[in-house]
C-alpha cells in the first residue's frame, strides 16, 4: 500500500480504468437512468428553501464566496466594532440588491434582506429609503439582520445544534424515508480538554441515538477530535490512546445497537487510522456487532487498496466511499515538503474513475456493507446498474446538498439513503464546514456544475473513463510535480516524515552517524586564509559565469546526496530536531540552485542604449575577497547561502561559521570543493569572536555578509569604516527582531494556537524570525490564552534525535544562563510554563504576560513568548507601536478581514509579513527573507536582488566611430524611402 502512495498517476489509474469501465450496453442503460436522475435533481432545485438558497448564491459567484467568507467568521466575533468591519469587508463589493426578491422562498428572501442591510452599512447603496432606514435603526439592527442571515445559512449546512434537535429535524417531511449519520463535528482537538469534550459529545450522542434504535440513525467519529497529538511522530502515544477511546465508543454503540463510522482524514494519517480501526475491529467484545465502519476517500491513490484491506478484516465492515475532503491541503503539503509525488489524483475525472472502481470492488466484496456518498447522477446510475436487483447497500448525501437525487429511489424503489448530518453549535461548526467548501473545490463538484445553465446534459454526464483514457491518465498540467514547483529552478527534495517507516529509518540513520572529531590542524589563521583567497580571486573571477553557476548546481546535488550525514550533524551539533535538520539541507540546496539561476539571468553583461557609433555595456564582476560570517541557528543553510551567493558572483570567500557549529561548516566546504570550487577560492576559518574581528578588520576584505545579533552587526559596521586608506565596502547584515503577531477577534482560535506554537517554540525559539510578542484583541484574549496553555502542556522536550521531540535544548550554557535568568526575573508574570528533562540545557517554553507592547525592549532568543492585548479599533495604532521598537524583521497577522490585512501590509515596517499562517519558514525564491531598521540592511536572502550586492558594477563605453566612421550606419540601405 505504501508504494501506491507516491506512485505515478498513470500507473495507478491503469488498473482503475478497467475496473470503472462500462460496456456499450451498460453505458446506454446508465445514461438513460442518469438523465432521469438529472431531471429529478433539476426539479428539486425549485423546491425547498435550502436548495433555492444554494441556487441563488452559487459558490462560484462573488456573492457566494462573500457569503461563505462572512459565515466562516461572523458568529465567533464577540465585539460589535469588529463585526461591523467584517460585514463591510465581506459584503461591500457584492451585489446583494440583484438577489432581492428573486427567489420563490420567503426564507431565502429574508436572508437576502439581511445581507442587503449589511451591504447598506458599507455605504454604496443607491436607494435613499434604505439608507435612511439604516441611519435611524443604527448598526445594531444591521448586525442582527446579518446574524439572522448567518443563522439561516447555518441551517443549510448544520442539521441541528444538539443531537436532540437534529433527531427532531430528521422527522420532518423532507427527510421522510431517510436515515442520518450524525457527526458531532468540529475543529481538531488542540488540548486534552478539547479531546475530552469531543469524546463526551460522541458518547452522549451514541446514547441519544440509541434511545430510538428503530430510526436507523448512526454516528460518525473523527479521530483528530479525540486526540490533540494525532501525528505520526507521536504514534506510540496517540495510537494506543485513540484505540482505547474508539473501542469505548464502539462498545457503547454495540450496546445501543447503532452503527458507528470512523471518518477519513488527511492521507498522512491513513496508516495510523487503519492500525486503530483494525485493532478495534478485532476486539473480541465486539464480535457479533455488525455496525462498525469507516470512510474511504476515493481521491487517494491507496483507496482501492484500503477497500481490499477492509474486506480482509474478516468481519462485516460498513464502508462509506466518498470523493474526499482535503484535496487542496494535500496538494499544498506535498509541494511544500518537496515529496516525490502526490498521494491523490490531480484531476477530478481521475477521482471519479477511482470512485467507480472502488464501488465495483465494494459491491463484490465478501465482508463489506457498502455506502456510496455521492451527489453525481452518473455515479449513482452506474452503481444502480452494477448492483442489479440488490438492495444490500446504501447511498449517502450531505445535509443541504443533493436533494432530489434520492427521493424517488428511496420512497418508490426501496433503496436506502443516509444523510450525513453535522451536529453542533453554529458558531464553531459552520466555520469548519464553510472552510471545507472554500478549500476543496466546491465549484467543480457535480452539484454546482448542475446549477450552471451553460453546461449541457452531455457535459454533465460525460464518462470519466473516457476523459482519463484520452489524456493517458496523466497528471493535471496546471499542477506541477513538487520538484518543478518553481519552474525555472528545481525544488529541493524532501523526506516524507509523515510515513512511519520512513521516519523511523531516518532517525536510525541519523543516530548511526557519529559526530566527527575536530581536526588537528588549526583553522584560525585569518591572515593566511585571506592570503590564499586573495591569490585565488583572479582565477576564480575569470571562470565563466556559466561554469560557476553549474558548480553551485552540482553542490546542491551533493547536499541532497549527503543529506543524512548533514542532518545528523545538524541534530548532534546544533541540536536541531529531525524536521528542522531536513529543512536545513533543503534550504541550503535551494539557495545553491536559486543563486545559480539568478547568476545566469541577472549577472550576464548587459548592452545599454546610446547614440549611434557608441557601444555601452554594464558588467557585474566580483569585488575581491568576501568574509561570510554565519550563525549557529542555521549552520548549514545560512552558512552556505551567504557563501554560495558570494562565490557565484565571482568573489573568493573566507567563510567563518559560529564557534558552536564548526563540523557542519567543514562538511559543507568539503562538498563545495568536491563540486568544483577551488580550495583557495573558498577557505574556512573557525573560532570565536576574536577570529571574526580579525577577519572584518583586514583591509583586503571587499565585503562582509553577516547573520547574527544586532550589536555584533554594529561592531562589524564600525570596523569596516576604520582606517583612512580602507576602501568603502558593503555589509549585508541580517539580525534579529522583536517579532509580533497581531490577532483580531475574527481569527480562528485553533489556527492561531497552532501557528503560535510553531512560531514561538519550534527550534526552541532560536530563529531570528521567531514570534516574541503575541498581541491579542482584548475580547478574545482569555479564550486564546487558555487554549494556548492547554496546547503548551502537550509539547515534548527531549533529545532532538528522537522523532517525538518538539523542543530540544538551547545551543550552549551561555544562552541557557541568560534565558533562565530573564525568565526567573519575570516569574510573577508567568501565564504558563512546562516541565523539562532533568538533564540538559532545556529552557522551559514559557508564556509571560506584559501590560503593553512597550514593556518588551529586547529580543530574548529562546522559547519565551510575551503576551499583551490591544483594543478593537486600534489596529493601526498597534502596528505603529510595534514599528516604534525600531526592529523590522517579521510580523504576523491573524484576521479574516481583508481590509485589516491591507492596512497592516501598508503600515508594517518589516521585511516579512505573514498573514493567517505561522511566522517562520521562509522559502528561497518564494519568500525572500531579511529585515530593516535594527533587523538588517537588506537585500533579502533568497531574493532576486541579493546577488547584485556582492558585485562591482562596471560600465564600459566605446566610441566605435574613432576608427574611421560607423560602418553600420554608413551601410544602411534605402529601404526607408
Amino acid at each position: 500500500m505504501a508504494k501506491l502512495h507516491r506512485a505515478a498517476e498513470p500507473d495507478v489509474l491503469k488498473s482503475l480504468l478497467e475496473g470503472a469501465r462500462l460496456t456499450p450496453e451498460s453505458r446506454e442503460r446508465v445514461m438513460d437512468h442518469a438523465l432521469a436522475l438529472l431531471a429529478d435533481l433539476r426539479a428539486a432545485q425549485n423546491r425547498g428553501w435550502v436548495n433555492q438558497f444554494l441556487q441563488e448564491y452559487r459558490l462560484n459567484s462573488s456573492e457566494g464566496v462573500a457569503l461563505l467568507s462572512l459565515a466562516e467568521a461572523f458568529l465567533r466575533v464577540p465585539d460589535p466594532e469588529t463585526a461591523d468591519l467584517l460585514i463591510a469587508d465581506k459584503l461591500g463589493d457584492a451585489d446583494w440588491k440583484a438577489h432581492s426578491g428573486r427567489s420563490n422562498s420567503v426564507l431565502v428572501n429574508s436572508a437576502t434582506w439581511g445581507l442587503m442591510l449589511g451591504r447598506a452599512l458599507v455605504g454604496d447603496e443607491k436607494t435613499g429609503a434604505l439608507r435612511r432606514l439604516i441611519s435611524r435603526a443604527g448598526e445594531p439592527f444591521v448586525r442582527q439582520a446579518v446574524g439572522a442571515a448567518m443563522k439561516r445559512m447555518g441551517e443549510v449546512f448544520v442539521m441541528g445544534r444538539t443531537i436532540d434537535e437534529a433527531s427532531k429535524r430528521m422527522k420532518k417531511p423532507e427527510n421522510k424515508g431517510f436515515t442520518a449519520s450524525f457527526d458531532m463535528l468540529g475543529e481538531a482537538a488542540r488540548t486534552k480538554a478539547d479531546a475530552e469534550r469531543y469524546f463526551q459529545a460522541y458518547f452522549e450522542a451514541i446514547r441519544a441515538v440509541g434511545r430510538d434504535p428503530k430510526a436507523g440513525h448512526s454516528i460518525s467519529v473523527k479521530l483528530s477530535a479525540l486526540h490533540p497529538r494525532y501525528e505520526v511522530a507521536q504514534y506510540d502515544r496517540c495510537v494506543p490512546e485513540l484505540t482505547d477511546m474508539l473501542a469505548q465508543l464502539a462498545s457503547e454503540s454495540a450496546a445501543q445497537g447503532i452503527p458507528l463510522t470512523v471518518d477519513a482524514e488527511e492521507s498522512e494519517r491513513l496508516e495510523m487510522s487503519l492500525d486503530i480501526i483494525g485493532s478495534v475491529a478485532r476486539r473480541p467484545e465486539l464480535k457479533g456487532w455488525n455496525g462498525f465502519g469507516m470512510a474511504v476517500q476515493a481521491y487517494g491513490k491507496r483507496a482501492r487498496a484500503v477497500i481490499g484491506w477492509a474486506d480482509d478484516l474478516g468481519r462485516p465492515m460498513h464502508v462509506r466511499l466518498v470523493k474526499g475532503a482535503y484535496w487542496d491541503s494535500e496538494i499544498k503539503r506535498t509541494q511544500v515538503e518537496g515529496l516525490s509525488d502526490y498521494p491523490l489524483f490531480t484531476r477530478k475525472a481521475a477521482t471519479d474513475v477511482s470512485y467507480l472502481a472502488c464501488a465495483r470492488d465494494m459491491l463484490a466484496a465478501k465482508n463489506i456493507v457498502p455506502a456510496f456518498a455521492s451527489h453525481n447522477a452518473l455515479t449513482v446510475a452506474t452503481i444502480l446498474d452494477w448492483a442489479g436487483e440488490s438492495r444490500d447497500f446504501e447511498f449517502q448525501r450531505l445535509h443541504g446538498m443533493g436533494e432530489g437525487l434520492y427521493e424517488r429511489l428511496v420512497n418508490e424503489h426501496g433503496y436506502h439513503c443516509r444523510i450525513y448530518a453535522p451536529v453542533g453549535g453554529h458558531r464553531d461548526l459552520l466555520a469548519y464546514l464553510v472552510r471545507r467548501l472554500l478549500e476543496n473545490g466546491a465549484n467543480s463538484s457535480f452539484v454546482h456544475q448542475l446549477a450552471d445553465e451553460q453546461l449541457s446534459e452531455a457535459e454533465l454526464l460525460a464518462d470519466p473513463v473516457e476523459k482519463i483514457a484520452a489524456v493517458g491518465g496523466t497528471r493535471h498540467p496546471s499542477i506541477p510535480m513538487p520538484e518543478a514547483l518553481f519552474g525555472a529552478w528545481k525544488n529541493s527534495g524532501g523526506i516524507d516524515l509523515a510515513e512511519r517507516t520512513v521516519l523511523a529509518e531516518t532517525a536510525m540513520a541519523i543516530a548511526a552517524k557519529p559526530l566527527p572529531a575536530a581536526p588537528a590542524s588549526a583553522e584560525g589563521d585569518v591572515r593566511a586564509a585571506i592570503d590564499r583567497a586573495a591569490a585565488a580571486f583572479a582565477g576564480w573571477s575569470a571562470t565563466p559565469l556559466a561554469t560557476r553557476a553549474a558548480i553551485l548546481e552540482r553542490l546542491a546535488d551533493l547536499l541532497e546526496e549527503n543529506r543524512i550525514e548533514l542532518m545528523a550533524l545538524a541534530v548532534k551539533e546544533a541540536f536541531k530536531t529531525i524536521p528542522d535538520a531536513l529543512g536545513e539541507v533543503r534550504e541550503a540546496a535551494d539557495f545553491c540552485r536559486y543563486y545559480a539561476l539568478q547568476a545566469r539571468t541577472g549577472l550576464a553583461p548587459i548592452t545599454l542604449p546610446g547614440p549611434t557609433g557608441e557601444r555601452n555595456e554594464l558588467r557585474m564582476e566580483g569585488r575581491g575577497v568576501w568574509a561570510t560570517i554565519a550563525p549557529w541557528n542555521f549552520p548549514l543553510a545560512i552558512f552556505l547561502g551567504q557563501t554560495a551567493a558570494a562565490l557565484v558572483a565571482g568573489n573568493a570567500v573566507v567563510a567563518k561559521p559560529a564557534p558552536q557549529t564548526p563540523e557542519i561548516a567543514r562538511a559543507a566546504v568539503r562538498l563545495a570543493h568536491q563540486a568544483g570550487v577551488p580550495e583557495d577560492a573558498l577557505v574556512l576559518v573557525t573560532g570565536g569572536p576574536e577570529v571574526g574581528a580579525a577577519l572584518t578588520a583586514d583591509p583586503r576584505i571587499a565585503g562582509v555578509a553577516f547573520t547574527g545579533s544586532t550589536p555584533t552587526a554594529k561592531k562589524i559596521a564600525a570596523a569596516l569604516l576604520e582606517g583612512e586608506d580602507r576602501p568603502l565596502v558593503p555589509l549585508i547584515a541580517e539580525t534579529g527582531g522583536i517579532n509580533a503577531m497581531i490577532v483580531d477577534s475574527t481569527a480562528l482560535p485553533e489556527q492561531v494556537v497552532a501557528d503560535v506554537l510553531t512560531s514561538a517554540f519550534r527550534s526552541a525559539g532560536q530563529r531570528c524570525s521567531a514570534l516574541r510578542l503575541l498581541l491579542l484583541q482584548e475580547e478574545i484574549a482569555d479564550g486564546v490564552i487558555e487554549m494556548l496553555r492547554g496546547a503548551m502542556e502537550l509539547l515534548i522536550l527531549g533529545d532532538p534525535a528522537d522523532p517525538r521531540t518538539d523542543v530540544g535544548p538551547v545551543i550552549d550554557q551561555a544562552a541557557y544562563d541568560k534565558l533562565m535568568a530573564y525568565r526567573d526575573s519575570a516569574k510573577a508574570q508567568w501565564i504558563k510554563t512546562v516541565p523539562v528533562p532533568a538533564t540538559g540545557l532545556f529552557v522551559p517554553p514559557t508564556m509571560i504576560r506584559i501590560d503593553r507592547p512597550e514593556d518588551l525592549t529586547r529580543e530574548w532568543f529562546g522559547p519565551i513568548l510575551h503576551v499583551a492585548t490591544w483594543k478593537a479599533g486600534t489596529l493601526a495604532e498597534t502596528v505603529a507601536r510595534v514599528n516604534a521598537k525600531g526592529f523590522g524583521l517579521t510580523m504576523g497577522l491573524h484576521s479574516r478581514i481583508a481590509r485589516s490585512a491591507e492596512l497592516v501590509e501598508s503600515e508594517a515596517r518589516v521585511g516579512n509579513l505573514y498573514i493567517n499562517r505561522s511566522m517562520i519558514g521562509a522559502v528561497v525564491g518564494s519568500q525572500p527573507f531579511g529585515g530593516e531598521g535594527l533587523s538588517g540592511t537588506g537585500p533579502k536572502a533568497g531574493g532576486p536582488h541579493y546577488l547584485h550586492r556582492f558585485c562591482a558594477e562596471r560600465a564600459v563605453s566605446v566610441d566605435t566611430t574613432s576608427a574611421g566612421g560607423n560602418a553600420t550606419l554608413l551601410s544602411l540601405d534605402e529601404g526607408g524611402m
